[in-house]
């Protein structure tokens, strides 16, 4: 059976000098020794390493994508030059194995213009959309100012994978004062990515882009689990906002999710009762998560055939429009 993962991050020596400091070498350390690979080295191969550990897993495509902060957390033209340096490494590699990778472009959103030029660039040479590692300067994906890459992706009909980056430094200066550890995966990056999603779909961005498909990892970043109860309180909010689109419109229609780094069986059942089966996608989380544990996981789960086929590739390569000739590789 084929596998298409959509969470299976890379790095680049530009990227890495900027944004891996001592506290991140110290986690990834912790984190390589529980996972059992060196994540460093892992992230900056995009060949025969990574390609033996999905081989061994059955494996058959990964989307590769620039690992948080991505270009989020840096302006001007570092921003511009870090993106093109990242998506060049992708593109890369898809072309040297092109029946085992394709790609989400990294945005340099510090600079509207230069994002849409390089989201432009990459969609022509067959990237299927775009990873944005969270806030940008503090401005998320409900800012107007970012709206254009938005109407680009509903114009291509390709996804935008929203990924966590480390919370606004407001939450960071409250919830997180003192509790730092807390901040990133453990946490922090379920505040922000949950929230993110939330501020788009009350800022009425669906009733702007209702084609719009947004991606959420980590099993939806929590919200499939608070979902009964947020809709339960916040008609006066779609309401008062004059929005076209209900909460439940938008989970259905312009949301979907992946199983990336949670690799829970209630937790799935859950997302699936509220997500539907046509929402929901396998990934791994590569290589903050092991392959083998992340397919374990999903092998372990009791589905039929077919749901299993739509959650191991079918609904991935509906969602990012590859063709079946794109994906005929068996690991």
């Amino acid at each position: 059976m084929r596998v298409i993962t959509l969470e299976e991050h890379i790095t680049t020596p530009m990227h890495k000098d900027a944004s891996f400091d001592a506290v991140r070498q110290t986690w990834y350390a912790a984190r390589s020794a529980h996972v059992g690979h060196d994540i460093e080295r892992e992230l900056l191969d995009v060949g025969s390493s990574r390609l033996a550990s999905m081989d061994a897993t059955g494996i058959s495509l990964q989307v590769l994508s620039l690992t948080t902060p991505g270009c989020q957390a840096f302006a001007g033209d570092q921003a511009i030059s870090m993106a093109r340096d990242a998506n060049d490494r992708m593109a890369a590699a898809v072309a040297a194995h092109p029946d085992r990778f394709r790609a989400f472009a990294a945005l340099p959103t510090a600079d509207i213009r230069a994002a849409l030029t390089e989201f432009e660039t990459r969609l022509d040479q067959g990237f299927v959309g775009a990873m944005i590692n969270g806030h940008t300067s503090g401005r998320f994906l409900d800012d107007k100012a970012l709206w254009p890459l938005l109407d680009m992706a509903q114009s291509r009909d390709v996804p935008i994978y929203v990924h966590p980056g480390t919370p606004h430094p407001g939450l960071m200066g409250s919830y997180f004062k003192g509790y730092e550890d807390l901040a990133r995966p453990a946490w922090g990056f379920a505040m922000d990515a949950s929230m993110h999603f939330l501020r788009m779909l009350f800022g009425g961005v669906f009733d702007e882009f209702p084609r719009l498909r947004i991606i959420l990892g980590h099993m939806g970043e929590g919200l499939p689990f608070g979902f009964e109860r947020m809709e339960d309180h916040t008609p006066y909010v779609v309401s008062r906002r004059g929005l076209k689109k209900s909460p439940r419109d938008c989970f259905r229609e312009n949301l979907l999710i992946t199983t990336s780094g949670a690799f829970s069986a209630p937790a799935f059942q859950c997302a699936l009762d509220i997500m539907g089966e046509d929402n929901i996608l396998f990934s791994v989380d590569w290589p903050y998560e092991s392959n083998a544990v992340g397919t374990r996981f999903f092998n372990a789960l009791d589905l039929r055939g077919a749901l299993r086929e739509k959650l191991a590739w079918k609904n991935a390569a509906r969602v990012l429009g590859l063709d079946l000739a794109d994906t005929v590789h068996s690991a």
